[in-house]
């Protein structure tokens, strides 16, 4: 296929998942899975994607883009108090449901040993993709969000090491250390990863803040390239690159960077292209395989069982300590969504010539599309079901600022969104630094200079002028009104 026909098809595609998200929204259907199918209908006029090894690549580089996705629109102040249960989840709650799942394919469906240990380990890990793209349109308690997605954004790391091992071990080629010494190695990379993700977004945020660049849109691409750069540099090292590319995209997402929205929006929009591509892919990989109905109703039967029983198993085992409530519990092991990431990591033993490595790619790939449409459309209802979600909960504020370097001063612009205490809040009662002023307020379109007791509504856009030296506490002082209402108490911090 010549370039232009390549670029036609391109777009044309592309324009077509853009639809099918807005389809998806009005009707309840999970717009990845729309997504899959579109890809099949490409397949169908005769593009097909027939090697293996090029979809996994191709899957991680779509995989990095969206974990950085995730990371740079994740919010330091939710993900702080979550993290030892999503660590535990992402590791030891792994362990579990590899070894559950493993059983089950051992003694129910009479799979080999190394090939019932390698469907445990493609099968266990939830996926970016689905949980960012579908979780932030469920209204919950930060908290537990933010449990949900740091796990999603962790637990790819150790998967990464246990399907090759698992996949070595299928072919028969055994592994130097024991389970223990591989626990050991999974731990040490993942540990690793994080830490090179946290350094090098400390260095990225230094750098990003001090240097003065002639466009903003340099800033947006000098924060992703150097989130990529983590991955890179930490997949060289052999410590865990995607762990590394979370953390770097978190650290950068809360750091003090000038035009952080813009950073934010960009990152969002490269996120759903890479989730586009990746999916529209998968659905070209029809000329890989051919399910027959027996490897239907045997993916069904591992879903069914992952989702019922090994997710409800790895989650008490891992969050019980923290006394979260059975309510939360149970929607925490519903929404372990399975997406794009079980199907690529079943690309790595098809690529490697694994025994039924064919048959196990089937499995994955009937159970991700049955749970997935199963799972997917009832998140907000089984929320309102556990009464973890009122289905109103306040969405946070959105905070823009830029540097006006010749007069040493910030510009911010605050969108008030559905929820936000601010609403009916007046400007005097905002209580604002002193050489800090609401210059503009944009409603409905019509933009006006607000009084002192002017009210803000809900939709507002409002632009701020104010010392660089007070911006962060003009910051806070919003957020801290968005959250708690007029009477919240200033924030000094």
């Amino acid at each position: 296929m010549e370039l232009d026909q390549v670029l036609l098809l391109g777009s044309v595609v592309l324009l077509a998942s853009i639809l099918a998200t807005r389809l998806g929204a009005r009707f309840g259907l999970p717009s990845l899975l729309l997504f899959l199918g579109l890809g099949v209908l490409v397949g169908e006029f005769g593009l097909h994607i027939n090697d293996a090894d090029l979809a996994h690549s191709l899957g991680f580089a779509a995989l990095v883009l969206i974990l950085a996705e995730g990371g740079f629109t994740t919010k330091w102040q939710e993900i702080r108090g979550a993290l030892p249960m999503a660590i535990l989840l992402a590791t030891v709650g792994v362990g579990v449901s590899v070894a559950a799942v493993a059983a089950f394919a051992f003694f129910v469906l009479g799979f080999d040993l190394p090939s019932a240990v390698l469907l445990g380990a493609i099968t266990s890990p939830t996926d970016a993709a689905a949980i960012f793209a579908v979780m932030r349109r469920v209204p919950l308690p930060p908290r537990l969000r933010a449990i949900i997605e740091a796990e999603s954004g962790f637990n790819d790391a150790p998967i990464v090491l246990l399907v090759a091992t698992a996949t070595s071990l299928s072919l028969g080629n055994g592994t130097e250390s024991g389970p223990l010494a591989m626990g050991g190695l999974i731990l040490l990379e993942l540990a690793g990863g994080v830490a090179l993700g946290a350094v090098m977004g400390w260095v990225g945020v230094q750098v990003l803040r001090a240097i003065k660049l002639p466009a903003s849109g340099l800033y947006v691409l000098a924060a992703m390239g150097w989130t990529v750069l983590a991955y890179g540099l930490g997949s060289t090292i052999h410590l865990s690159g995607f762990a590394a590319v979370y953390v770097v995209a978190m650290v950068l997402g809360n750091g003090e960077l000038p035009y952080r929205h813009a950073t934010r929006s960009f990152a969002e929009g490269v996120g759903w292209i890479a989730q586009i591509g990746l999916f529209v892919m998968l659905g070209m990989l029809t000329d890989i395989f051919t399910i027959t109905l027996w490897e239907v109703v045997a993916g069904i039967m591992v879903g069914a069982f992952l989702t019922f029983v090994a997710r409800p198993l790895s989650v008490v085992i891992c969050v019980s300590w923290f006394k979260l409530p059975w309510r939360e519990q149970a929607f925490i092991s519903w929404a372990g969504l399975r997406g794009a990431v079980p199907i690529i990591m079943a690309t790595v033993p098809l690529a490697a010539g694994s025994p039924h490595a064919l048959e196990v790619f089937n499995l994955v790939f009937s159970f991700v599309v049955v749970f997935t449409v199963l799972q997917s459309p009832t998140l907000p209802w089984v929320a309102r079901a556990l009464k973890v979600s009122s289905g109103d909960d306040a969405t946070d504020i959105d905070i823009e600022f830029a540097p006006l370097d010749t007069i040493r001063a910030d510009m911010m612009q605050v969108h008030v969104p559905e929820g936000s205490h601010l609403n009916g809040v007046t400007i005097r009662e905002l209580r604002l630094p002193k050489n800090s002023v609401v210059s503009l307020i944009v409603r409905a379109d019509e933009p006006f200079a607000p009084t002192m007791d002017d009210p803000i509504k809900i939709g507002d856009d409002l632009l701020i002028v104010t010392q660089a030296a007070d911006r962060r506490r003009v910051e806070h002082r919003f957020i801290a009104i968005s959250r708690g209402g007029r009477l919240a108490r200033w924030t000094r911090d």
